[in-house]
């Protein structure tokens, strides 16, 4: 990707301050939350190691998820957006959507089922018979 005039490249995903301040929020959740809760009691002191240790265990492992998740992540081709050409919409398609409940539609209750439909797997009589 090229960068633009001031320098900062043109897609979004190429910035590192959204994945280090992603991370960096949930490392310092997970170590609060560790250093308050390792504690034991209330009258224990705050477990100040066990909290860094979770905040930096925290901080690599999303930072790490958050880099993979980034290189998976590809752009569609461009010609994929055109289209074929040929866009379909069921309303105009004869027996779709767009006939339901006009005269001269067939119900549901008039249509005749397929005898394909009706036959067992064996090739025999139909299920109803």
């Amino acid at each position: 990707m090229g960068t633009n005039p001031t320098g900062t490249p043109n897609d979004p995903r190429m910035s590192v301050k959204g994945p280090l301040i992603f991370s960096a929020v949930l490392g310092v959740i997970a170590g609060f939350f560790t250093m308050i809760f390792s504690t034991g009691g209330a009258g224990n002191q705050l477990r100040w190691d066990l909290g860094i240790t979770a905040a930096g265990i925290a901080f690599i492992a999303s930072l790490l998820l958050v880099a993979v998740l980034t290189m998976a992540g590809k752009e569609n081709p461009k010609h994929l957006s055109e289209g074929s050409g040929v866009h379909r919409v069921s309303s105009k398609i004869p027996g779709g959507a767009g006939s339901v409940g006009k005269p001269g539609a067939p119900s549901p209750e008039t249509r005749q089922p397929d005898a394909e439909q009706d036959k067992d797997d064996d090739g025999g009589a139909p299920r109803g018979a």
